[in-house]
C-alpha cells in the first residue's frame, strides 16, 4: 500500500510558478506510472500530467509546455521518493485542487490507483 502526501499548494498572481511535492511511502515509486489531477469546482477532473516507470512524460493540452513532471526514487526509505509538478506562467484556469496518484506498472486508469488528499493551487 502507498501512501501519498502533496505539497507545495498556494496562492499565486497570474504568470507566477508554484512547484507541487508529493512524497510516497510504503514502496519505491520507480515501480510505478505517476501523475498529477486536478479537479475546479463544478468541473470534471483532468489529468495533467503523467510519468511512467520509464521516465516517459506526457501532458494534457492545457498545460504542455507549461508544466514539467519529474520523480526522484531511491532504493532505500530514507532516499528520496518523491514526485513534483513545475508549473510556470500560471493562468487563472490554473486553480484546481491538484491530487498526486500512483499505479504499479500501468499508466491505465492512473486515477484508480493510490491518490493523495490534494493540494489547492489559486492563481489571481
Amino acid at each position: 500500500h502507498v501512501q501519498l502526501v502533496e505539497s507545495g499548494g498556494g496562492s499565486v498572481q497570474v504568470g507566477g510558478s508554484l512547484r507541487l511535492s508529493c512524497v510516497a511511502s510504503g514502496d519505491t515509486i520507480s515501480r510505478y506510472c505517476m501523475g498529477w489531477f486536478r479537479q475546479a469546482p463544478g468541473q470534471e477532473r483532468e489529468k495533467v500530467a503523467e510519468i511512467d516507470s520509464a521516465g516517459n512524460s506526457h501532458y494534457s493540452e492545457s498545460v504542455k509546455g507549461r508544466f514539467t513532471v519529474a520523480r526522484a526514487g531511491g532504493k532505500n526509505d530514507n532516499a528520496k521518493n518523491t514526485l513534483y509538478l513545475q508549473m510556470n506562467s500560471l493562468k487563472p484556469e490554473d486553480t484546481a485542487v491538484y491530487y498526486c496518484a500512483a499505479r504499479r506498472g500501468s499508466c491505465y486508469q492512473l486515477w484508480l490507483g493510490f491518490r493523495g488528499q490534494g493540494t489547492q493551487v489559486t492563481v489571481s
